[in-house]
């Protein structure tokens, strides 16, 4: 099966995640195509959130085989966390709520501005780059449907000010400003109406259709969507530990940087520009 541009397939054959405290889930095994929406489907302590950031590369495959695009896991989890991005998991990439949406947004094109061009792309004179950066965040802002004039103070809305539909609408967008080719997304529906829930299924629907192929997390999947559940997935399941898994993703994302002791101090300087170091 090709790819479409954008979109990467996943396959899974007797995936297996074990954690400090036993087996999180096992017997995995699903083929989702590029540009699906993939519902990983359980209840809370399932081993949802594991799953997910093992099949985008932040957590150690334990047993099993899984492919994501051309990489392979467990041997290439630095392949797919290049193609992969995380939105809206806990203790990963929780937003600062003392921060405005605006400097949320000006912080990520700053980074995407230093660390997302090519080597060409770094040659180029600073204003292009700017702007090449600003325009993603427009571009992922559309796609999300955030409008940012509807906020009680526009741009300078606080984070801790935002209903919770508009803070996952906000983690979405900061993923897509770098334009990966997988979106992953935790509690996609935790503590929203059917309304809302409703709304969020559209938008992934949306970004899935655009070629991002998309894995949330869910209590109960919607309908077209590849179902993974993980309420059989092994016996006398443990409860999720959200700093256990949480430090795995943040290991694994720390590793793609080891290499590259000198792009800390450019880090701090577009931090800085912000307002944040």
């Amino acid at each position: 099966m090709g790819e479409q541009a954008g979109g990467v397939r996943i396959a899974a054959e007797g995936l297996g995640i074990k954690g400090p405290r036993g087996w999180a889930v096992r017997g995995i095994s699903f083929d989702a195509g590029p540009g699906a929406v993939v519902a990983v489907e359980g209840p809370s302590g399932s081993g949802r959130t594991c799953l997910l950031l093992a099949l985008t590369g932040r957590m150690k495959v334990a047993e099993g085989t899984a492919s994501v695009g051309d990489a392979r896991l467990p041997k290439q989890m630095a392949a797919v966390r290049g193609i992969s991005a995380l939105a809206h998991v806990p203790g990963v990439t929780d937003l600062d709520p003392a921060l405005t949406v605006g400097e949320h947004l000006r912080e990520r094109a700053l980074l995407q501005q230093r660390f997302g061009a090519s080597l060409r792309g770094l040659l180029r004179p600073r204003g292009e780059r700017a702007a090449e950066a600003g325009q993603r965040v427009d571009a992922a802002l559309e796609a999300v449907r955030l409008d940012l004039e509807a906020l009680p103070k526009g741009p300078r809305t606080a984070v801790r000010d935002l209903e919770r539909l508009e803070a996952l609408r906000l983690s979405v967008a900061l993923t897509l400003v770098g334009g990966p080719r997988l979106l992953g997304i935790d509690d996609t529906d935790l503590k929203l109406a059917d309304g809302e829930r409703e709304e969020v299924w559209t938008l992934l629907r949306s970004l899935a259709e655009a070629g991002t192929t998309v894995v949330a997390v869910c209590s109960e999947a919607p309908e077209g969507a590849v179902k993974v559940s993980t309420a059989q997935s092994r016996e006398e399941p443990p409860a999720e530990d959200e700093s256990d898994r949480a430090d795995q993703a943040n290991r694994a994302d720390q590793a793609d940087q080891a290499d590259q002791a000198d792009q800390g101090e450019e880090k701090a300087d577009a931090l800085a520009e912000t307002g944040r170091a």
